[in-house]
């Protein structure tokens, strides 16, 4: 086994993520975090409650990083810039962490309350920003739920290899939200 550093719950989480982002989210065993921290895997039951609570701490530490990247794109921004800038976090921390994000993609459950906590927060973030185009609320959550959508879809074809023409996928993105935005305009007029 390798020499470990000092195992806490934040390290265990740390390593099952670089994991993730190597061999995918569900590829992630205990006995692989075990073996790279250095620890035997019954040690890992002092920090998570088996490979169910290690796959959630994960998620959490994803939703937590989502939040604080798109929450700081989003300073000093509004409108246009804000929902480009915030897109624009969003996509880089789905290529940052390929294994990770595809936990971020269900709603959490009652039973997940710092999943939910979380999951508030980031659709509150969102409605602040869409403010800017004066929607119901109602209008302000279906521009949100569109809004993931168009960003997961662009970003699962991306990640599956889709886009093989030789054109800057960044130029394409950038287009994408540009139409997403105009939408949004146009419905204000």
């Amino acid at each position: 086994m390798a020499a470990h550093k000092q195992v806490n719950l934040g390290r265990v989480v740390e390593v099952a993520v670089t994991l993730a982002d190597q061999r995918g989210f569900e590829a992630v065993t205990l006995a692989e975090v075990a073996g790279a921290l250095g620890i035997r895997v019954p040690s890992l039951y002092n920090h998570i409650s088996g490979l169910a609570g290690l796959r959630s701490e994960m998620a959490l530490w994803g939703s937590r990083k989502l939040l604080e990247e798109t929450r700081t794109a989003a300073v000093g921004k509004s409108g246009r810039a804000a929902i480009m800038s915030i897109s624009d976090a969003y996509r880089a921390f789905a290529q940052a962490h390929p294994g990770v994000y595809p936990s971020l993609l269900r709603a959490p459950t009652k039973e997940e309350p710092a999943h939910t906590e979380i999951a508030v927060i980031w659709v509150d973030l969102l409605a602040r920003v869409l403010a800017h185009y004066n929607q119901s609320e109602e209008d302000t959550l279906h521009t949100i739920r569109a809004w993931r959508s168009v960003m997961h879809g662009f970003i699962s074809l991306e990640v599956a290899g889709g886009f093989g023409m030789p054109l800057d996928r960044d130029e394409s993105f950038r287009r994408l939200i540009a139409l997403f935005v105009d939408g949004l305009e146009a419905g204000q007029k």
